[in-house]
């Protein structure tokens, strides 16, 4: 996957992200950094726990969104070396 071709697709699902957070919908939020995550190359991957109760849902997006974009700011620097 090329930088723009990444960009485009983190920028479009940090879009969704934002938009489920911001309406306090942390359960599809959560699946969105579940996706994000996804998008990774498997040695960047976050090991995520299992996200079983909705109520653990705003803390789980809080701890691991700001993991998350850490991780990419790494993947997109590979990516512009490459």
């Amino acid at each position: 996957m090329s930088l723009q071709e990444f960009d485009a697709l983190i920028d479009r699902m940090k879009l969704a992200f934002e938009y489920a957070d911001n309406l306090g919908q942390y359960v599809e939020a959560a699946r969105v950094l579940y996706q994000m995550n996804d998008q990774l190359p498997e040695d960047l991957q976050l090991t995520f726990e299992e996200l079983e109760d909705p109520e653990a849902a705003k803390s789980f997006v809080k701890q691991y969104n700001s993991e998350l974009k850490s991780v990419i700011v790494d993947y997109r620097q590979r990516l512009m070396i490459s």
